[in-house]
């Protein structure tokens, strides 16, 4: 059996460690104090590690383990960006927690560009003088929805509370109570107004409103009639709601704006695919509405970001409003958001390049023909104490569209003949491109919808690099 005091005393200093060869390539590449420090940090953890064992096979197993292996996966871990690039094995596509849209690598250049240098962000080249941030995207807006005018601010919510605090601060917005919704992050719509300034009123019953319920509720301080688009839930059965092109008539009637809270922001009907309807924004422009809101990094496919549409009166008065400055968008948004708006000036095209609408509408033989691939680069990378297939599951499109479609799906399913799933599991979100995966019915499972086709490779590292882990004692995993 190791002897504890023996074990301790044998482990080299730092300054001995320092003169590795592997250890002192490292002071090549990151600054000496961060692998001093990484050092320091395994070392602690070594010693703390040997300390609380007492079994003899687990001091053996920690004798043996790779001490330098291990400081160095430990500098790697403390040098690497805490926002970094994670494959998406979950088949949720539109993952808040994974930052949702990924963007189009059509992009990638003209990002880098803007990033880099300078840019004509708030400069009209043509006279000289100042421009406005607005002019780089209103006019594909415009052209792709049909509305008169656009702008676009940092998120939906903010949005939604621009166009409120414009339209009705201090006076009352009609909205029906069967759209009140909840929002990520248990922020709420009824919350959301009352930042904005403007008083709520709610008008019919949860499952059920009627166009005289708004046309009874409006009065001398109304300032607008509202109409949100559930898109993170659906009521189901014995309901009812006003159609956009009723709500839009009876405004125009009663000479009050009316404004639509799409959230998702579809521009491509995708029903041709097999997905459910959800309607479009160029339906609510179609349908009368004055102002329409939606998000960037939804259904649209692009970065985070929250765009107004509508007529021109009304979007002329929020981009003079003190809050726009607060809640402005940024010129990478911009630029990614310009870039993504011009995929969908020819749908062909933005069916291919934008990442979200081309994993929205896999073929099944395509997904089975991405399986097969990824299935065969996986068996080259695994051991043989795991069981790993191909079978049939369902996708999610997440980030609060579409709640009730289940979309038929391949994915990669393991079985452990031996050790932990939720170890595996774990490992792999340790790795130095982490892989993000799901475990049902005692299998690991790896969607092949939402993971791209150039990280096919990633995964198979990935896993054997996980697998190959596990077998370590607990605590001197290492990452990487």
């Amino acid at each position: 059996m190791q002897d504890k005091r023996k074990l301790l005393s044998g482990i080299p200093s730092v300054d001995e460690l320092l003169r590795e060869k592997e250890i002192e390539k490292l002071t090549f590449t990151y600054p000496r104090t961060m692998v001093t420090e990484g050092i320091r940090s395994y070392l602690k953890d070594y010693r703390q590690r040997i300390l609380s064992l007492e079994d003899a096979e687990e001091l053996e197993a920690a004798a043996q383990a790779g001490l330098i292996e291990g400081i160095i996966d430990r500098i790697h871990d403390l040098m690497r960006s805490h926002l970094m690039h994670v494959i998406n094995g979950t088949g949720v596509v539109l993952h808040t927690n994974l930052g949702r849209a990924p963007l189009s690598p059509a992009m990638k250049d003209s990002l880098w560009q803007i990033a880099s240098g300078y840019s004509n962000l708030e400069m009209d080249l043509d006279s000289g003088e100042r421009g406005s941030r607005y002019s780089h995207v209103e006019e594909l807006l415009c052209r792709l929805t049909g509305a008169e005018a656009a702008m676009a601010v940092n998120n939906n919510a903010a949005a939604v509370m621009l166009v409120l605090s414009t339209l009705a601060n201090g006076k009352e917005v009609v909205v029906s109570r069967g759209q009140l919704v909840e929002i990520g992050g248990s922020f709420r719509v009824p919350e959301v107004m009352e930042q904005s300034g403007a008083v709520l009123k709610e008008v019919g019953t949860t499952n059920k409103t009627h166009l005289p319920d708004y046309e009874k509720a409006v009065n001398e301080n109304t300032a607008a009639l509202m109409k949100i688009h559930t898109s993170n839930y659906r009521i189901c059965g014995f309901t009812s709601e006003v159609e956009s092109e009723a709500l839009a008539a009876l405004g125009q009637k009663l000479g009050l704006p009316v404004v639509e809270d799409l959230g998702s922001g579809m521009l491509l009907d995708l029903t041709r695919f097999g997905l459910p309807y959800e309607p479009t924004v160029q339906q609510a422009v179609k349908a009368g509405m004055d102002v329409v809101t939606f998000s960037g990094d939804k259904m649209l496919g692009g970065p985070q970001a929250g765009i107004i549409i509508g007529k021109k009166q009304w979007l002329d008065k929020m981009k003079k409003h003190p809050l726009t400055r607060a809640i402005r968008i940024d010129k990478l948004t911009l630029a990614a958001l310009e870039g993504t708006l011009r995929l969908y000036l020819d749908s062909e095209q933005a069916l291919k390049e934008i990442p979200v609408l081309r994993m929205l509408t896999y073929s099944q033989e395509e997904l089975a023909r991405r399986g097969k691939r990824l299935l065969g680069k996986l068996r080259k990378s695994m051991g043989t104490d795991v069981s790993i297939g191909l079978e049939n599951d369902y996708s999610e499109v997440g980030g609060g569209s579409m709640p009730l479609l289940k979309m038929p799906t391949k994915v990669i399913s393991i079985e452990m003949k031996s050790g932990s799933l939720a170890k595996a599991e774990e490992q792999l979100r340790r790795y130095r491109t982490p892989v993000v995966a799901r475990i049902a019915k005692d299998k690991l499972l790896l969607d092949v919808r939402t993971i791209q086709d150039h990280e096919f490779d990633a995964v198979a590292e990935a896993l054997a690099w996980a697998f190959e882990r596990i077998g370590k004692p607990k605590g001197m995993e290492g990452e990487v």
